[in-house]
């Protein structure tokens, strides 16, 4: 499968689309996800006008630019959850808390998000302005000064950045809250704040990796950045939904050890995808500048295998360069095809998503006969989701 040049438009072109095509039965929660994430956020609200109009303006930005995705995460978990739970725990009181942890989950990937755009200095995400970028438009409408944004110490860029860390901050705050309080058996609670603590953990370090990598203060090697790819993308994405799922539906250790294998695959396998878009197909396809990582000098594993070829030399000097143009683009997406790394990534991503099918395939009863359709649907589904 692997090297094969793909039409543009062919396939799912977002993670979101592919968990969308696995797993039809996740539709059914999405209004009660909708409905937990609204009364989290909500709730929260209420607490913030008591703070005066400012940080109560800054939570209502934050809580709509939070709502409306297409809620990967919490969909894996819930459909999981239905999957893996023994039929008696399908309509109780554990469902409601597997829907206000993956409500929580949701609310976690938004968290992510502000402090990412922080790191990146986003204005947008998918087209349209991010929080940051809401917060800045507003302010500028209230100066009516016309000026261009500023940065540095002072001006409305710099309070929109401080604004979009401190409500990241809120909001991993509201998470823990979550999952701390759910009235759940102490030993089943405990387990999943382990696991939200060994998330936050590898998501942390995932992104300090890819900042370091892209800084160059860390060694810019294949084995570096797979790794920061595993840690940044598959732990949160598909390792904490799936494995939630197994402690809330009272799983044996032996199903969750299964199901984070499994996982792991998945998100390396994602995020190279993820990375190919970005590289070769158009911002129709991804939502984003079609060249922006090669204009931000992101370390990602297709450059990590460039480095290590004759083409290398052509590609340095303009890649991350601070005038670069899209001509640039142009010829260094030309210069990755020929020199092989995009032929190499995609046979990454088919060794990844073959790991993944062979786990699925033979877990010696370690996972439910329901499970194993829905995850076998999923490996089908990344198959297809080319460009």
């Amino acid at each position: 499968m692997a090297g094969e040049q793909r039409t543009a438009g062919a396939g799912l072109a977002t993670l979101e689309d592919a968990a969308r095509a696995a797993t039809p039965s996740a539709l059914e929660p999405r209004e009660e996800i909708e409905r937990e994430i609204r009364e989290l956020l909500d709730r929260r609200a209420a607490r913030a006008a008591a703070y005066g109009p400012t940080y109560a303006e800054v939570w209502e930005a934050a809580s709509r630019c939070a709502q409306g995705g297409k809620l990967l995460r919490p969909r894996l978990l819930v459909d999981a959850f239905d999957a893996l739970a023994a039929p008696q725990l399908r309509g109780s009181e554990r469902r409601e808390s597997a829907l206000r942890i993956a409500a929580a989950i949701e609310i976690l990937h938004f968290s992510f998000l502000l402090h990412d755009d922080v790191i990146d200095e986003d204005l947008l995400r998918r087209g349209t302005p991010n929080l940051i970028g809401e917060l800045l438009r507003r302010q500028e409408a209230v100066d009516g000064d016309g000026q261009a944004p500023r940065g540095g110490a002072g001006g409305p860029l710099h309070w929109a950045r401080s604004s979009g860390i401190l409500v990241g901050d809120a909001m991993l705050s509201l998470v823990h809250q979550v999952f701390a309080r759910e009235p759940l058996p102490e030993e089943l609670r405990l387990r999943l704040l382990d696991l939200l603590d060994h998330t936050i953990t590898e998501s942390i370090v995932g992104e300090c990796a890819d900042v370091g990598l892209s800084d160059g203060i860390m060694p810019a090697e294949l084995s570096a950045v797979l790794e920061m790819t595993r840690l940044k993308t598959a732990t949160y994405t598909f390792e904490l939904p799936l494995r939630a799922a197994a402690v809330l539906a009272g799983a044996v250790p032996r199903t969750e050890t299964a199901i984070a294998a499994i996982a792991r695959r998945f998100g390396v396998a994602f995020q190279l995808q993820d990375d190919l878009l970005s590289a070769f197909s158009s911002s129709d396809q991804h939502g984003k500048d079609p060249f922006s990582d090669f204009r931000e000098g992101k370390e990602t594993a297709i450059i990590a295998y460039a480095r290590m070829t004759s083409a290398w030399p052509g590609i340095e000097p303009r890649f991350g360069a601070a005038d670069f143009t899209d001509r640039d683009g142009a010829a260094i997406r030309a210069q990755l095809v020929a020199c092989g790394a995009e032929e190499f990534i995609r046979s990454l991503v088919d060794e990844h998503l073959r790991a993944a099918l062979e786990l699925v395939s033979t877990t010696d009863g370690a996972l439910p006969p329901a499970l194993v359709d829905r995850l076998l649907r999923l490996v089908e589904s990344l198959e297809k989701r080319r460009f």
